[in-house]
C-alpha cells in the first residue's frame, strides 16, 4: 500500500478529469494558440481563454487577461520581481520565505534593490507591525508567502496587505501553499500580484502555475520573443497576456490545470482545506504521543495548514524519510525544504524537519498507518 504525504510538494493522485484533459488536448487539439488561423489553433486559443476564465472564478479576478501562464510559482515570482523592481527600490519580505521567492530577491540586491527581510515568531508567523515598522519611503513591493511549506503557518494575508496599501507599496503573495486549499480572493484582500502553481492544491500538471498582476500594476515583460501577436513590431509588446507569455504555450498542461481548477470549485476550496486541516490534526495528535518528537509550527490548529513538520530526537530527519520510504512505501519530505531562513526562524536549522502533507485524496486510515510506521522506526 502506497502512502503519498508530499502534496506540498506536487499533488498525488490527481483528479481522473486532469488526465483526460491533457490527453484530449494531445491527442485531439494538438495546435497552438495565435499561430495560425486553422481550426486547431482557434481551438487552442479557445482552451486558453477559458483556463483563464476559469482560474479568475477561483481567485475573484475581474479581468482574466491579467493572468499570465507560467511554467511554475517560482517563474511567476520572477515575473513579477524582475518585472517591477528596479535600482533604488526597497523591497520588504519575510524569513519564512522558500527560496522561490529570496533567491530572486538576493539577485536584485545584488542589481541595487533594497531588501529587508522581516524575522517571524517561533513559530514561524509574522507580526504586521513588524512589517510596518520595516517601512521606508522608497518601499515598492512587500512580497510574502501566504501559507509556510514548512511549518503550515497561515500569514495574516488581509493585514499585511493592509499595511502595504497604507504605503502606497504593492503586495505580492506567493499561493504556493495555499491556493485550492484556503480562500483567496484578489479584490476583498487588495493582493496586487499573485503567484501560483498548477501542480499543487489546484491538481494540474507539473510545468504549470500563473501570476495575476492586477490592472495598477506596471509590468514589464520578463522574456522576449514569439507571442502569436504583434508580429510585425521589433519589440516585445507589453500588452495582456500576449507580451508575457512569450513562446509556445504548454497546452496539455494548460488544459490539465483548467480541469484541476474545475475540480477544486466542485469540491469547494473550504472544504478541500478543512479536510487537510482535519488530517494534519490528526497526525498532530498522534505524533505528540510518542516520545522525542517535536512539532514544529503553530500550536492552534486554526493558525496551520496542511502542512506539518517535526523532528524526533537522536534521528535524522532524511534517515527517518529513507525508512519510512523503504520498509513502508511512505512518501514524505525531510530536510530544509529549499526554505533553509524559515528553518533558521523554527530553530531547525540545518538539520531540517521531516514534513507531511495530505491532501484531498489521503485518508484517515492513511494517517494512522503513518504514525504507526514512524513508533516503528523509532523504537
Amino acid at each position: 500500500m502506497h502512502i503519498y504525504l508530499d502534496n506540498a510538494a506536487t499533488s498525488f493522485p490527481k483528479p481522473e478529469a486532469v488526465y483526460r484533459a491533457v490527453m484530449h488536448a494531445m491527442r485531439e487539439i494538438g495546435a497552438s494558440p495565435g499561430r495560425g488561423g486553422h481550426r486547431r489553433s482557434l481551438e487552442a486559443g479557445r482552451l486558453l481563454f477559458q483556463a483563464r476564465e476559469t482560474i479568475a472564478s477561483l481567485f475573484s479576478i475581474d479581468d482574466s487577461s491579467r493572468i499570465i501562464f507560467t511554467h511554475s510559482a517560482t517563474e511567476a515570482l520572477n515575473v513579477a520581481l524582475r518585472g517591477i523592481l528596479q535600482p533604488g527600490d526597497h523591497v520588504i519580505t519575510t524569513s519564512m520565505e522558500h527560496n522561490s521567492l529570496l533567491r530572486p530577491l538576493h539577485a536584485l540586491r545584488r542589481q541595487g534593490v533594497n531588501l529587508t527581510i522581516v524575522t517571524a515568531g517561533a513559530d514561524g508567523r509574522v507580526d504586521p507591525d513588524a512589517v510596518r515598522a520595516a517601512l521606508r519611503p522608497t518601499t515598492r513591493m512587500l512580497a510574502v508567502g501566504h501559507v509556510s511549506n514548512v511549518s503550515g503557518t497561515i500569514q495574516p494575508v488581509d493585514l499585511l496587505a493592509a499595511v502595504a496599501r497604507e504605503a502606497g507599496a504593492l503586495f505580492l503573495l506567493d499561493a504556493a501553499q495555499s491556493a485550492g486549499s484556503e480562500p483567496i480572493d484578489v479584490r476583498k484582500s487588495g493582493i496586487d500580484l499573485l503567484a501560483v502553481p498548477g501542480h499543487k492544491g489546484l491538481f494540474g500538471p507539473q510545468g504549470t502555475g500563473f501570476l495575476y498582476a492586477a490592472p495598477t500594476v506596471p509590468l514589464r515583460p520578463f522574456l522576449a520573443g514569439g507571442t502569436g501577436s504583434s508580429s510585425a513590431s521589433e519589440e516585445q509588446p507589453d500588452t495582456m497576456p500576449d507580451g508575457f507569455e512569450a513562446g509556445t504555450h504548454n497546452i496539455p498542461g494548460i488544459a490539465g490545470l483548467k480541469a484541476g481548477v474545475e475540480f477544486v470549485l466542485a469540491q469547494g476550496v473550504a472544504a478541500i482545506g478543512a479536510q487537510e486541516r482535519m488530517l494534519t490534526d490528526l497526525a498532530a495528535q498522534r505524533l505528540a504521543m510518542i516520545p522525542g518528537v517535536t512539532l514544529h509550527g503553530p500550536s492552534d490548529p486554526v493558525l496551520r495548514g496542511g502542512v506539518l513538520s517535526f523532528t524526533m530526537a537522536g534521528i535524522d530527519p532524511s534517515a527517518l524519510a529513507f525508512m519510512l520510504d523503504r520498509d513502508f512505501d511512505i512518501a514524505v519530505r525531510a530536510g530544509l525544504q529549499c526554505a533553509p531562513q524559515a528553518h533558521r526562524t523554527l530553530g531547525t536549522f540545518p538539520g531540517g524537519t521531516l514534513r507531511i502533507s495530505p491532501g484531498w485524496f489521503t485518508t484517515g486510515e492513511e494517517i494512522a498507518i503513518f504514525c504507526d510506521a514512524v513508533v516503528k522506526c523509532v523504537t
